[in-house]
């Protein structure tokens, strides 16, 4: 692929860090935005801005079109059977505890939900917050990072009444056998949910084809905009469930005796939706089909390889974490005992942007046996130049703590 044709639209990657070229490896965290992003946000300020669904004047009909634009876009994205199962959100975190407050509440006390050693904690901790004595039960993994499944099956008992599991580690890059474990989980008659934080911006996602109930991701680790998510939702679901907040837009009807509540999506839609940037999203969404799924595996697979095999050989005491057959491009690593902080800084010194610490995965650090990892992550618009000056980095650095 070539990285050259479409760098340029990402203007934050020709700054400098302390003199030096940015090369920016922190993409699981986030990604940069594209210029047509950027300036898709600006026009709307700047002409369609007004609050949606509610005026009948020409920029709130304007800007409500975007939007639900927008929404009928990431329908087509994931291949979602309508746009009434497509919430917008916040974010990924954001998605995942509407579905626990809301549907958590229909689940009976005592009951367990499945979650994986490699959830990050917004896939934990909401599941904790229903409370009720409802408990997790865990899918063990290897050492390569590759989920237990036999051990998976064998969590299934009379209790069960969840599943939530990711599709891809924010730390391993382990990509999970999503549709298998769903197809397990429907044979004992559980929903599932699956957290596509990581996987949207590195390959494309049919959710039918998935088989799951809920899928959630965020806008800004796909090149677009911040404080936009999504909840895809099974119809049938959604219904049942209750409202997550209360307020303007989620209503049909409001009396101090009582209230009813609007039409799906809009009932999981409480007051001012973030309207202007869930319609850059859909200019983002454009953006990455254009690029191309095909292209960006392709392009990322042989960055991940070439950096690992170059920090194998070349860089003493070097430990990588998560092995697992096809993962996509993470690595997590330590260089001897080093502390991460002390070679995140290291790096950051030289340019090279990492991400350090436990990664909001304290479990699965504890399965690991460390307090925290460095974390390089490669995206579409990244080099083998940029892998290079990567690895003569991290050689100095490992020069320096060693």
């Amino acid at each position: 692929m070539d990285t050259a044709s479409f760098r340029n639209d990402f203007p934050a990657l020709d700054r400098t860090v302390y003199g030096k070229p940015l090369i920016y490896l922190d993409n699981t965290a986030t990604s940069q935005t594209p210029s047509c992003v950027v300036e898709a946000i600006e026009h709307a300020y700047y002409h369609t801005k007004a609050n949606v669904h509610r005026g009948v004047h020409a920029l709130s009909q304007e800007m409500t079109l975007l939007q639900e634009k927008a929404r009928e876009r990431v329908r087509g994205f994931i291949n979602a059977s309508n746009t009434s199962e497509i919430i917008f959100t916040r974010g990924t975190t954001e998605a995942i505890n509407l579905v626990a407050s809301s549907y958590g509440r229909l689940i009976p006390d005592d009951a367990e939900i499945i979650v994986s050693v490699m959830e990050h904690h917004a896939d934990i901790v909401p599941w904790q917050l229903i409370g009720r004595g409802v408990t997790l039960r865990v899918i063990p993994m290897d050492d390569s990072g590759v989920l237990d499944l036999d051990a998976y099956r064998k969590l299934f008992n009379e209790k069960t009444a969840f599943v939530a599991v990711t599709h891809v580690s924010n730390v391993l890059g382990t990509v999970n056998p999503v549709e298998e474990l769903v197809r397990e989980a429907h044979g004992h008659g559980v929903p599932v949910l699956i957290d596509g934080a990581q996987a949207v911006s590195h390959r494309p996602v049919d959710v039918q084809a998935i088989g799951c109930d809920f899928y959630v991701f965020s806008s800004h680790k796909m090149y677009g905009p911040t404080g936009v998510g999504v909840l895809y939702g099974r119809r049938n679901l959604l219904e049942k469930m209750p409202p997550y907040q209360g307020g303007g837009e989620m209503i049909g009807h409001v009396s101090f005796e009582h209230t009813t509540f609007a039409e799906l999506p809009f009932k999981f839609e409480a007051g001012t939706p973030d309207f202007i940037d869930i319609a850059a999203f859909h200019r983002a969404i454009d953006y990455v089909s254009s690029v191309g799924y095909g292209n960006i595996e392709v392009h990322e697979r042989e960055l991940l390889e070439y950096a690992t095999g170059r920090m194998t050989e070349e860089i003493p005491g070097v430990r990588i974490f998560g092995n697992a057959p096809g993962k996509d491009a993470i690595i997590s690593f330590l260089v001897g005992d080093s502390h991460p902080y002390d070679v995140g800084m290291l790096l950051d010194k030289q340019g090279i942007a990492v991400r350090t610490g436990h990664h909001c995965a304290q479990p699965l650090m504890h399965r690991l046996g460390v307090e925290g990892v460095v974390r390089a992550s490669f995206a579409m618009y990244n080099t083998r130049d940029e892998v290079d000056a990567f690895i003569s980095a991290l050689r100095r650095t490992a020069a320096m703590l060693l």
